[in-house]
This record gives C-alpha cells, structure tokens and sequence, in this order.
C-alpha cells in the first residue's frame, strides 16, 4: 500500500472557514509542512506534532522535505492558503511524487475556500457568470504571458479576479491590467478592492475602473474586476446572470 501525503486547504485564514474534513486530516496527521504565515493560522493544530516550516520561494525544499517524511512512515499534511490546488502545493506535490524516490506516496488533495470566493461573498456576488482568475505575479510566469491572458480576459468580458496583484518591488503590471480593462470596457467598470479577506482586519472598496486606488493594494490584497453586466447596487457588488430577463423580466 502506498504512504498517503495530504494537501490541505487552510482557507482564506478564519478558522470560522476551515473545513470539517481538513481539520479532521490536519488532527490525524503527525507532521504538518507549510509557510510559516499560513501554519501561524492554526496553532491550535500543531500541537505535539513535528513541523517542517519554511519562507517564500522555499516552496520545493518544503514539499521534498514532507514527502521524504512520508516515505519514512510519517502522516504528513502540507498546507496552503485558500485551496491548494489554485496557486497551491498540491499540483507540486503530485508533479515530485511521479519519480524516486517519493512514487510510491499517494498524494490526496483536501479543498479549501479560496480567496476569491471569499473576496466575492464579501462584497456580494460578482462571480455569478463565467470568470477568470489570474495571477500577477512574475515569479513563475513571465510577463508577456500575463499580459496575454489579461488581455484574453478582457476582451471575453471575463469577471477577473486577480491573485498577488502588486507588491513594494512590482507596480507596473497591476497598472497594465488595469490600464488594459479600462480600453477594453469603460471607465465605469466596477472594481472590488478586497484587503485581508476572512481575517480580523479585512476591508473593501468598491469602486469604478476609472478610480482605481492603487496606492491602497498590497500582497494581502484581491481584486475582482467586473464584466459589463456586473453592477455595485447598496453596497453591494454582482453579476446579472440573465434570470429576470429569461423567466421574468428585467427590474431596473
């Protein structure tokens, strides 16, 4: 029988929106992996345990050093924010368990909420009708390809959530998206600006294209960009999905 490694979803960082079943497998499992912010989450998990804990950018030292945990009898868990097969571990941890000396390891994927859909049930529902979710980060991309499905995005009148949107060294992509949005659609386009989504200290704003607050986004930030048929009603921003006009007429 193969060793069993999970990938875990922590969710967006509540523990109010950690799931039954990752709480369940975090509790069995005797050695737990992760980035030091995310395992800071769930101390109360952690106990009596051995951790394998490490910063950014150590993503394949960290998932090795679990794996080889696993090979070794060890129950492991790796966690992520949100799910971990968006901008996770878990397609990591599949793509090293397909060679040795980690093979015989099954990989098993434990969802979580991620920030998107975090971000959208804060602010109302804007991801009612088809929708993209693009990341501006450039460590694992390059920038021609960002910009490519941006653009891509835009131009199929896709909501977009975009994921890692700027950070103290990385400005000028975040400009170009939403410089490309505002070309695409008009300067009306409503945006969401979601700041720390499901911890203590989280925020929105809810604004046009055309007043964009980039000094306001940072590396906790998510935005959701809308559609031509998203609106921001009493504080609320959703997508028309098309049912009132299908089955009822449209309300104003």
């Amino acid at each position: 029988m193969k060793n069993k490694i999970y990938a875990v979803g922590l969710g967006p960082g509540s523990p109010a929106l950690l799931s039954p079943r990752a709480e369940e497998v975090l509790r069995k499992c005797d050695t737990i992996a992760g980035y030091g912010t995310y395992l800071r989450q769930i101390p109360h998990l952690m106990e009596n345990k051995r951790i394998i804990a490490s910063g950014m950018r150590q993503e394949l030292d960290r998932c090795r050093a679990a794996l080889e945990a696993a090979v070794n009898g060890a129950s492991v868990a790796v966690v992520s924010s949100g799910d971990p097969g968006i901008y996770g571990m878990a397609g990591l941890l599949m793509e090293l368990s397909q060679s040795d000396p980690f093979h015989e390891v099954e990989v098993e994927v434990i969802p979580g909420i991620t920030a998107a859909s975090a971000a959208a049930a804060l602010v109302g529902a804007p991801l009612m009708c088809d929708f993209a979710v693009i990341s501006l980060s450039d460590l694992l991309a390059d920038r021609t390809t960002i910009l490519k499905r941006l653009t891509a995005a835009a131009e199929a009148d896709f909501v977009t959530a975009l994921y890692n949107p700027g950070s103290s060294r990385r400005r000028d992509l975040l400009e170009q998206a939403v410089a490309l949005f505002r070309r695409t659609h008009d300067d009306s386009l409503p945006v969401a600006v979601v700041h720390d989504v499901a911890r203590p200290q989280q925020r929105f704003t809810l604004c046009r294209i055309a007043d964009f607050p980039f000094a306001e986004v940072d590396m906790t930030t998510i935005l959701i960009i809308g559609c031509s048929r998203t609106v921001i009603r009493n504080g609320k921003m959703f997508t028309l999905r098309g049912y009132q006009e299908k089955y009822g007429g449209f309300a104003n």
